[in-house]
């Protein structure tokens, strides 16, 4: 497993929003659902994407917008149309009145908007992401992304309207491939943050993989050093210059943040959680938990509860 997909291992769909749009001018949509991540592909027309206080983003038929909140944002037939929608977490559809516009704007599988054959088509696809693993990712997202969608657009706007078995799960994929595409178009056009840059480097990409595969294993940088065929101080050097952080810190900051998340199951205990991230003792994983995060694990699950 490389950087990204590790990192995106954590906003996997599961059982996602999805949904298409039909629309005819004059529409906006104000969406405040405080969706963490949003997918939005523009199959027909176009549209245009408007953050508070930000400049409007023209998108165009083929081009996706991934959009990272949960600030509210606008999407609209012009940027001058004021919005009609309200779009609340649960993806509940409403007037700005509050009334509710779930069945008035219902056109069947997966589909709703105010006219069936509308001139505007967009597919919508949000994450309801939680946990430190997917923040890496957030983290190292601007607010918002345009990148052309290719092939995969008009493969999610058949299937978006099946009710077939499976369907579920095919949509979850289909809308991740999408998102990978999009992130990778975005991060090879120089957008790209320092870990991802580095997953390139035959040495320290080989490096990051092994930390993320297996962080149980009671790494040091001499065994790292020795699993990729570099000197210690050549793999520390390297890795520094590359990640922006040396090799046992950036392990340590994947074992905790692999910990707050296993922290969130219920049955969960401290103990078994430091064994899966590499700490020989619930005290040793506590004692690094408080020293990087200023909190306890205990006092983590009580917050994230």
């Amino acid at each position: 497993m490389d950087q990204l997909a590790a990192l995106l291992d954590g906003p996997r769909a599961h059982g996602a929003f999805l949904l298409r749009s039909l629309l005819d001018p004059p529409w906006s949509l104000r969406v405040q659902d405080e969706a963490p991540l949003s997918v939005i592909a523009q199959v027909r027309g176009e549209s245009w994407i408007m953050f508070d206080g930000g400049e409007p983003i023209r998108l165009e038929p083929g081009q996706v917008a991934v959009a990272r909140g949960p600030e509210p944002y606008v999407v609209a037939d012009d940027p001058g149309t004021e919005p009609q929608v309200v779009i609340h977490p649960g993806q509940r559809c409403a007037t700005l009145d509050g009334e509710s516009l779930y069945e008035s704007m219902d056109l069947g599988i997966r589909t709703w908007g105010n006219s069936a054959d509308g001139g505007t088509v967009l597919l919508t696809g949000t994450y309801n992401l939680e946990g430190e693993v997917s923040r890496r990712l957030l983290d190292a997202l601007p607010t918002l992304i345009v990148q052309p969608g290719g092939p995969l657009i008009a493969l999610l706007g058949a299937e978006v309207v099946k009710d077939e078995p499976g369907q579920e799960a095919v949509l979850d994929r289909m809308l991740d491939l999408l998102l990978i595409a999009v992130l990778r178009a975005h991060f090879a056009a120089g957008e790209a943050p320092a870990w991802y840059r580095a997953m390139s480097d035959p040495v320290v990409g080989k490096a990051m993989r092994m930390l993320h595969n297996n962080p149980a294993h009671p790494w040091t940088v001499a065994t790292l050093a020795a699993e990729v065929g570099v000197s210690r101080a050549a793999l520390a050097r390297r890795f520094t210059e590359l990640v922006g952080e040396p090799p046992m810190a950036f392990l340590t900051d994947w074992r905790l943040a692999l910990a707050a998340d296993l922290l969130r199951e219920p049955d969960a205990t401290i103990g078994s959680v430091a064994r899966k991230v590499g700490y020989g003792s619930p005290f040793a994983l506590s004692a690094a938990f408080k020293r990087v995060r200023g909190i306890s694990p205990q006092e983590h699950r009580a917050a994230v509860g």
